[in-house]
C-alpha cells in the first residue's frame, strides 16, 4: 500500500494513561529520540500525586506532553495536535486539551465497562461509540490484545506481558512519524540486557509496534519534522534536576570546593539528590539525612569546614529549614538552597508546579533576615542559573536560595553541552594567616564588598567561634548591646544589597526599550511569555519583555526600566507574589495575571489578557 508523507513544521503529542502504564518512559524516550535527530523540543511531565491510585481512576492518570518543531521552541504548546490514551480515564482527564480535529491514538482495551465506570462516566456512556468524538480523528487500536499476540511465545505471565503495552505504542509512533528505533533499542538494552525475558518482550512490543502502522490500511499518511536550525555545537536532550546537578558540579570544579548535599527527599527535588550521588568521581558527597533539619545543618557545618554547601528541597522543607537558614545568615557563611517549588500550602500539591514560595524565600524567617534570591528560566537555564548562585554565596558570604519549579524540574529541551573556559571563574580566597595590626583574629572584619574573611576550622591562629546569638561587630563576640544589634542588621541587609553592584544590568528579552506594556516575568513562565510576545509584537504591539533571574536584590537598572512603559503586567504561577515586592520597591502600578491550578500558564491565555489591558488596539 502507498503511503504519502507529509512534512509538519510543529506537532504536540500527549501520552496519557494509567500510572502503570509507562507513559513517562514512552514520552521520554521519544523526546530523547526526538534530541538527537536535531529537532527542537520542550516537554511537560504530568505526574499523578498518589503513589498507587486504584488503577483506571482520574487520579491515577500519568501524562507526558512533548512538543517539537523545525522551528525554535519556548513551550511545551497550548494545546495537542495527538492524544494517546491508554483507558477511558486518561481520555477524560486531557480531551479538554486537544485541538479541535486532533487525533486520538485510543487503546480500546481500555474502554471496557469498568473503565468507564472507574473513569466516572455515566451508566450508558461510551465516549467511542456516542459520536461526542467526531469532531476528532479517532483511531481505535487494541494494543493490548496485539501486545499479548507479539509476545505470545514468551513465557511470561500476562500481567507481566501487559507493561510492554507502551513499548507498543512508542513502536507505532516512530513508525507514524518516521523515526529510527535504534535508541530506544538500545536503552532497553542498557536497561535490561541481564533480564533477557524483559529484554526480549519490550524489543518485540517495539517492533510489532513499529510493523503494525506498516502492514495496517488503517493510516495512510506519515509525518515529518524537519531538523530546527540550531547553534553548532554538541547538544543533547536535559531536564531541570539535571541540569541543576550538573551546574553544582561545574561551580565545585570551577571554584576548586568540594560539593557536598545534604538533602531529604522531597517532590520535585529528590532527582538532584539522585543525580549527585552518581557523580563520586568528581568529589562529590551526598548525605541522605533523616529530615529537612539535618539535611540543612549538615550543609550548615559542611560550609563552616569550608566546603561548597547545599541543600535541596520544596516549600513544606523550606519552612522546615527557616531556623537553620536564618543561623546561616547570622553566621555569613556560604550556603546553597535550592527550593523546587510545587504547589501548596502544607502537603498541597505535590506533582504540581505553582511558584508561590517566592515570598516565603523573601521573608520567611524569623527577624531581619535578608538572602539573595537567584531563579531558573528553563530547564537547561538550571545550569548557568545555579551557578551563578554558587558565585554569590562564595564570593559574597551568604546564604542564597535558588528557585525552580516543578514544570522547570522536570521538563526537558535541547540544552548545548557549555566549555569550561566560557564559564565565569569563581573566585574562592580562604584567609590563612593575620592580617597586618590584627593582633587575633577577627572573624567579621569586613572589605569593600562588606564580606568577612571564610577560615577554615583548625588553620593555626585563626580558632573562633561563630553561632547563632549575635555578634559584636567586627570581634564576632556574642552581643546584647542594642546598638550593637541595630549595626549589624543595617551591615547584613547593606551587604546583600551590594550584590547589585557584581550582578549584570537587566536587559529586555524583546521588544523596544520603551513601549505601552512591559511584561515583566520570573522562573517558568519564561516560554509562554516569549512566545506571546512574538505574537503580540509581529501584529504590532507596543510590548516589551523582561525576564528576572535576580529577584533580590534586583540589578540596579531595574526600576529605571520599569518606568520606561506605560503599563507593567507580572504574569505568575501564584496569587500575586513578586507583583507585591515591585509595587513596594518601585511605587508602580503594576498588574497581574494569576494562575494557581497546577499547571502552567499557556501563551494563549496571557495573548488575550494582554490585548484586554491594551484595549484591543495595537
Amino acid at each position: 500500500m502507498k503511503r504519502k508523507e507529509e512534512v509538519l513544521q510543529d506537532v504536540v503529542i500527549k501520552f496519557a494513561g494509567d500510572s502503570g502504564d509507562g507513559m513517562q518512559l514512552t514520552g521520554s524516550q521519544f523526546t530523547n529520540n526526538t534530541a538527537l535527530m536535531g529537532i527542537d523540543l520542550a516537554t511537560f511531565p504530568d505526574f499523578p500525586a498518589e503513589i498507587r491510585a486504584p488503577q483506571g481512576t482520574l487520579p491515577g492518570v500519568s501524562g507526558y506532553q512533548l512538543r517539537f518543531s523545525s522551528d525554535k521552541v519556548f513551550t511545551p504548546g497550548d494545546e495537542c495536535d495527538v492524544l494517546v490514551a491508554m483507558n477511558a480515564a486518561a481520555l477524560k482527564a486531557n480531551l479538554k486539551s486537544l485541538k479541535k480535529g486532533g487525533k486520538i491514538i485510543v487503546n480500546t482495551e481500555g474502554f471496557d465497562s469498568k473503565n468507564l465506570r472507574l473513569a466516572n462516566y455515566p451508566e450508558g456512556v461510551h465516549p467511542l461509540e456516542d459520536h461526542s468524538l467526531d469532531s476528532y480523528t479517532v483511531f481505535k487500536m487494541d494494543v493490548t490484545k496485539m501486545t499479548r499476540e507479539a509476545l505470545k511465545e514468551i513465557t511470561m505471565g500476562t500481567k507481566e506481558k501487559d507493561r510492554a503495552k507502551n513499548m507498543f505504542v512508542l513502536g507505532f509512533l516512530y513508525w507514524m512519524y518516521n523515526r529510527n528505533m535504534e535508541t530506544t533499542t538500545q536503552f532497553l538494552k542498557d536497561k535490561f540486557g541481564k533480564k533477557p525475558e524483559i529484554y526480549e518482550s519490550n524489543l518485540k512490543a517495539l517492533q510489532a509496534g513499529y510493523n503494525f502502522g506498516d502492514t495496517t490500511e488503517t493510516f495512510t499518511t506519515t509525518y515529518r519534522v524537519e531538523k530546527a536550525k540550531m547553534a553548532p555545537g554538541v547538544y543533547r536532550s536535559i531536564m531541570g534536576n539535571q541540569a541543576l546537578a550538573y551546574g553544582l558540579i561545574a561551580a565545585a570544579e570551577k571554584s576548586g570546593l568540594p560539593l557536598f548535599l545534604g538533602s531529604y527527599p522531597i517532590t520535585p527535588a529528590s532527582d538532584i539528590l539522585h543525580e549527585l550521588s552518581r557523580h563520586k568521581s568528581f568529589g562529590v558527597r551526598t548525605f541522605q539525612a533523616e529530615d529537612e533539619i539535618a539535611a540543612i545543618t549538615s550543609a550548615i557545618g559542611a560550609a563552616y569546614g569550608g566546603s561548597l554547601a547545599v541543600t535541596t528541597t520544596s516549600g513544606p522543607g523550606m519552612a522546615l529549614k527557616a531556623e537553620a537558614m536564618g543561623l546561616a545568615v547570622m553566621m555569613e557563611i556560604p550556603l546553597l538552597i535550592c527550593d523546587i517549588q510545587r504547589g501548596g500550602p502544607s502537603t498541597g500539591l505535590p506533582t504540581k508546579t505553582e511558584q508561590s514560595d517566592l515570598l516565603q524565600a523573601y521573608y520567611g524567617r524569623n527577624g531581619e533576615c535578608p538572602m539573595p534570591v537567584v531563579s531558573a528560566s528553563t530547564p537547561s537555564d538550571c545550569f548557568e542559573a545555579v551557578y551563578e548562585a554558587v558565585r554569590i554565596a562564595v564570593q559574597h558570604m551568604t546564604p542564597v536560595i535558588f528557585l525552580s519549579d516543578g514544570y522547570i524540574a522536570n521538563g526537558a529541551e535541547p540544552w548545548k553541552f557549555p566549555k569550561s573556559d566560557d564559564l565565569l571563574p569563581i573566585t574562592v580566597k580562604f584567609k590563612t594567616d593575620l592580617g597586618d595590626g590584627e593582633p587575633t583574629f577577627q572573624p567579621y572584619l569586613r572589605d569593600e564588598k562588606l564580606v568577612r574573611p571564610w577560615a577554615i576550622p583548625g588553620t593555626p591562629g585563626l580558632e573562633h567561634r561563630i553561632g547563632g546569638l549575635e555578634k559584636q561587630n567586627i570581634t564576632g563576640n556574642v552581643s546584647y548591646d542594642p546598638d550593637n544589634h541595630q549595626l549589624m542588621v543595617k551591615i547584613r541587609e547593606e551587604k546583600i544589597l551590594r550584590i547589585a553592584d557584581y550582578i549584570p544590568p537587566q536587559k529586555l528579552d524583546s521588544g523596544a526599550e520603551t513601549g505601552d506594556l512591559l511584561i515583566l516575568g520570573w522562573g517558568s513562565t519564561y516560554g509562554a511569555v516569549k512566545t506571546a510576545c512574538a505574537e503580540l509584537q509581529r501584529d504590532g504591539y507596543a510590548v516589551s519583555h523582561a525576564h528576572l533571574r535576580y529577584l533580590r536584590p534586583f540589578p540596579a537598572n531595574l526600576g529605571e526600566l520599569i518606568r520606561n512603559f506605560k503599563h507593567v503586567l507580572i504574569p505568575e504561577i501564584n496569587n500575586g507574589q513578586l507583583i507585591k515586592i515591585i509595587r513596594d520597591q518601585f511605587l508602580v502600578d503594576a498588574k497581574g495575571y494569576h494562575k494557581i491550578m497546577g499547571v502552567p500558564i499557556t501563551k494563549s491565555e496571557l495573548v488575550l489578557k494582554i490585548r484586554e489591558l491594551l484595549g484591543g488596539h495595537n
